[in-house]
């Protein structure tokens, strides 16, 4: 698992790729936590081009990150899911709390 980001304009993009479940959710969470916690943005835009695979960890993963930015006034969207994020986001309702932007 890859967490890959750049800042631009304010915006951070993070860029996902590989599998989020239960063996990587602990890097990714910390990572982007790291990576935000560092930088003053006005939103973050989360890539999932990259993203192959997701379990219900990863979920668990992406819910928090929400909560832990809408805390601190930080929008979050998703970008470019792969076609398992797309299902999983549709299943789950995440795109009620991030929605997708192109």
């Amino acid at each position: 698992m890859q967490v890959k980001n750049r800042i631009y304009d304010g915006t951070m993009y993070i860029i996902l790729s590989g599998e989020l479940d239960e063996h990587t959710a602990n890097f990714v969470r910390d990572e982007i936590d790291r990576l935000v916690g560092a930088k003053k943005v006005k939103q973050v835009i989360i890539d999932l081009s990259e993203l192959e695979f997701m379990d219900s960890t990863g979920v668990g993963v992406m819910i928090g990150r929400y909560k832990k930015f809408k805390e601190k006034g930080v929008p979050v969207f998703i970008s470019n899911p792969s076609t398992h994020a797309e299902r999983i986001f549709k299943i789950t309702g995440l795109y009620d709390i991030t929605p997708k932007i192109n």
